[in-house]
């Protein structure tokens, strides 16, 4: 008799799910479950544990409560780390230094990013193909999204551009650098390979992507030297800032048709998944709903509330932080928020790709980055536009061209379809060049906004 994994058939009208970006049926459960590679990605982190204590108590009220917080809060190997929550809570309403807040935050955001994409996953049993891909779609960079929202809600405008770029750079270069040097090195004798359709369609976007971001800075500088008496810095100020909100209308419209070109017209292209990887996960694996939907609903308000709450201590004290740890704002925002923020996301994609799954891997990461830069940077400018908050997509030189390089490196790195671990060893070193340059130099966005050829003479070299 086959097994499942080879009388699986394939049918446009299977269930889709979206997660960072990316569509895709990776598995199909007896129970017409499908999941995506971000939940797939974090399920590795998650553990299961019996519970015969709860399952022989009377009430089915009590059961169902104790149970759904079994799940919810034991049921991560991050579960520890669900201690920095009330941690950061007491620092703050202590009034103990703002730097152990900042810490405490920061940690505390590693297992609530991890519990909502477990809950949005649970929330998909129930809901529809659409509505569970759009509602993971929604939750798949929401930690970035908020912290976006207060920043900007306190005008501070270069956390949000360092933070959006530093997500984008960290998926590009540490996550897939890290998962394709621990991939190819787990699979040293051979090639790992992967499918380059939906890396092609992430790349296309990103470069579309960096397109709204270099415009409105070669503007700026053409300005500079343009010998018109009427192009002066205020004229060429409010020119960029309407390019960049032009610019942003445009990404989002191409975001919302790459959910279309995903979910309806084109979800073929991603039916090329190899069959030995449905084949080869862990059918052990319970995929029927563990918590209720109503339960799901209530636990994912609350841990969304818990990262807004988390978000808001981040942004009132990260400068705090950059003074008293002695470093740049900018290397905080690009290097260390990405890389805490996302950690349990991050790890899972390694461990995929340590697997020799390198196409979710490709998902964590590629799609990550894409939903970040034709989404969440788009929506931030639009979110300022809407609160009179005027920000734009010119990212300085320094950090436009890191966007830049970053995306070219990675394009030629997975141009042929195959990957080994010099591939990933060439984008990690690439990744800590780039933090090197953000640690020993600090570039505040609005130093120079309206002299843009003041920007060398504004550059605070710090001795390491």
């Amino acid at each position: 008799m086959a097994s499942p994994a080879t009388t699986t058939t394939t049918n446009p009208s299977e269930p889709w799910l979206l997660e960072n970006g990316t569509m895709k049926r990776l598995t199909r459960t007896a129970n017409g479950h499908s999941r995506t590679a971000h939940n797939m990605s974090s399920s590795s982190l998650r553990k299961k544990s019996d519970m015969p204590i709860i399952s022989k108590l009377h009430s089915s009220i009590l059961r169902v409560l104790l149970s759904s917080i079994h799940e919810v809060i034991f049921g991560t190997t991050l579960s520890l780390l669900l201690l920095a929550v009330p941690a950061a809570v007491a620092a703050h309403y202590f009034r103990l230094p703002q730097p152990w807040v900042f810490a405490m935050s920061l940690v505390g955001l590693i297992p609530l990013a991890e519990r909502v994409s477990f809950l949005t996953e649970q929330i998909s049993f129930y809901t529809g193909a659409t509505v569970g891909g759009l509602l993971n779609a929604t939750c798949g960079n929401a930690t970035e999204l908020i912290i976006a929202i207060f920043a900007l809600l306190q005008n501070k405008i270069d956390v949000v551009k360092y933070s959006l770029l530093g997500s984008i750079l960290s998926n590009l270069l540490l996550v897939l650098g890290s998962s394709l040097l621990c991939g190819g090195l787990a699979n040293i004798s051979t090639d790992q390979t992967f499918d380059r359709k939906q890396s092609d369609v992430n790349i296309s976007l990103l470069l579309l992507a960096l397109l709204c971001n270099i415009m409105p800075l070669l503007y700026k500088y053409a300005a500079a030297n343009d010998q018109n008496p009427a192009a002066d810095a205020s004229n060429t100020a409010k020119a960029i800032l309407y390019l960049s909100r032009a610019c942003s209308v445009v990404l989002l419209f191409a975001y919302f048709a790459y959910l279309a070109f995903q979910l309806w017209t084109h979800n073929d292209i991603f039916e090329s998944q190899e069959e030995e990887e449905e084949a080869d996960l862990d059918t052990s694996q319970d995929e029927s709903p563990v918590i209720g939907l109503w339960g799901a609903i209530v636990w994912l308000t609350g841990m969304t509330a818990f990262i807004a709450l988390l978000s808001e201590y981040l942004v009132d004290t990260i400068e705090a932080a950059s003074t008293s740890w002695g470093m740049p704002l900018s290397f905080i925002s690009i290097i260390l928020l990405p890389i805490v923020g996302n950690a349990a996301e991050h790890a899972g994609a390694i461990i995929f790709s340590l697997k020799n799954k390198l196409d979710i891997t490709l998902g964590v990461a590629l799609g990550s980055a894409t939903q970040i830069a034709v989404f969440v940077v788009p929506l931030s400018v639009i979110v300022a536009w809407i609160i009179n908050v005027d920000m734009d997509l010119d990212f300085r030189l320094i950090e436009t061209g890191s966007l830049f390089l970053g995306i070219l490196v990675t394009a030629i790195t997975l141009h042929d379809g195959t990957s080994h671990y010099l591939k990933g060893l060439v984008l990690l070193l690439c990744y800590i060049v780039i933090g090197a340059t953000f640690l020993i130099t600090d570039l505040p966005f609005d130093s120079t906004k309206n002299d843009p050829g003041a920007g060398s003479q504004s550059s605070n070299l710090l001795m390491l």
